[in-house]
């Protein structure tokens, strides 16, 4: 289908399909094997003004927005949801400064991210604080000019390679959700440090771990926003982000389908290629039609929140969810077309079904998402009373 994508659109979509097919495919396995760190792939991302893209042109970036992010990690994923996550990330945690930053914080920030110079993480996930925000036990307290951070962040992506973080933490727990802020926090500060590297199922190549807070001074000019609203900032911030969620999604199902399709030509039972039989035509053609449905969506909520649409929270769950569930639906099914082919790690379907299943559970899992969705509904349904 055509959706009408500008010249530059195109580019940064070709651009990313390049990298994708020349840089990541040829070492996906092996850093799935070792769990290491896509660096050169990194290097390559931020000599292309890819880290840029979506950081205004003042500070250094390209200007674009929610599409043209999305464009960039569905091809990525197509080759590597590991690797897209570790570029995916890093908008999901410079989000926070872009939109409540203050000039300097920008200015300070917002230019090193933009060239790659400086990668970034969003520390909002506790060991007992996942679908339920509200139950951070991460504090900052604030002591003459500094905020003094203490507590625990679990599975944190980019959590040791960032230099900047974003975090939330609870200032005044007697109010609630309104008692949490934001926090920009640089590596090397005093009493902050790494806990665990994860061993995942599946995006192996994104580092995962925790971030420590052992009475962590930082200056009081590192709040965002202003204090008590910390919850806002993050449900503002994955609000933005999900549809890129989706994106990967998107990326992994047409990948995943691309190999099943070649696969299935190639695949000779009872004298002929187990594409022309009727079965896998159907399975092959139920994947195509959930792939062109979700890419429809993505793009369509990519355009309606880059229109500046003040309330996106019900499609941008709608996005993450219906694309990460196609995600996981086409990866499986692909797998099945190849049969015991598509099980062994000689062929990339194993990957791709593993790297997957983590899209329908971070940012926000899709029952979570769901009820989002659900929510809306019933305030919509009030006002037409």
């Amino acid at each position: 289908m055509d959706y009408f994508l500008t010249e530059e659109q195109q580019m940064i979509r070709d651009l990313a399909a390049q990298i994708s097919e020349e840089k990541i495919v040829p070492i996906r396995a092996e850093l799935d094997e070792t769990g290491e760190f896509p660096w050169e792939v990194i290097k390559v991302l931020a000599q292309s003004d890819m880290f840029g893209l979506f950081i205004p042109e003042q500070y250094g970036g390209l200007g674009k927005g929610c599409l043209e992010l999305c464009l960039a990690v569905e091809e990525l994923s197509k080759g590597c949801v590991g690797i897209s996550t570790s570029y995916a990330a890093n908008a999901l945690g410079s989000f926070p400064i872009l939109f409540f930053g203050t000039d300097e914080q920008k200015n300070k920030y917002l230019p090193d991210i933009a060239a790659g110079k400086k990668l970034v993480a969003f520390g909002l996930t506790e060991a007992n604080a996942g679908s339920d925000a509200g139950g951070i036990q991460t504090t900052a307290r604030l002591e003459g000019n500094e905020y003094v951070l203490n507590g625990t962040k679990q599975w944190i992506t980019n959590g040791s390679v960032a230099e900047i973080y974003t975090v939330i933490a609870i200032t005044d727990r007697s109010k609630g959700a309104r008692g949490a802020s934001a926090f920009i926090v640089e590596k090397g500060t005093p009493g902050f440090s790494f806990g665990k590297k994860e061993n995942k199922m599946g995006i192996r190549a994104s580092i995962t771990t925790e971030l420590v807070f052992d009475n962590c001074r930082i200056p009081k000019e590192n709040l965002l926003s202003r204090d008590g609203m910390g919850f806002i900032v993050a449900m503002k911030t994955l609000d933005a982000s999900r549809t890129g969620v989706g994106a990967q999604g998107l990326g992994v199902a047409q990948g995943a389908f691309d190999e099943a399709v070649k696969f299935a030509r190639q695949r000779v039972q009872f004298g002929h290629p187990i594409i022309s039989f009727q079965a896998i035509q159907h399975m092959l053609a139920d994947m195509a039609i959930e792939i062109e449905a979700a890419r429809a969506l993505i793009y369509s909520v990519a355009r309606f929140i880059d229109s500046g649409a003040k309330d996106v929270s019900r499609e941008s769950a709608m996005a993450k969810t219906y694309a990460t569930d196609v995600g996981m639906r086409v990866t499986t099914n692909a797998l099945q077309v190849m049969g015991g082919s598509g099980y062994m790690k000689e062929y990339p379907l194993e990957k791709m079904m593993r790297d997957a299943k983590i899209l329908q559970i971070y940012e926000g899992t899709n029952q979570i998402q769901r009820n989002v969705i659900g929510q809306a509904i019933i305030r919509e349904a009030a006002k037409k009373k």
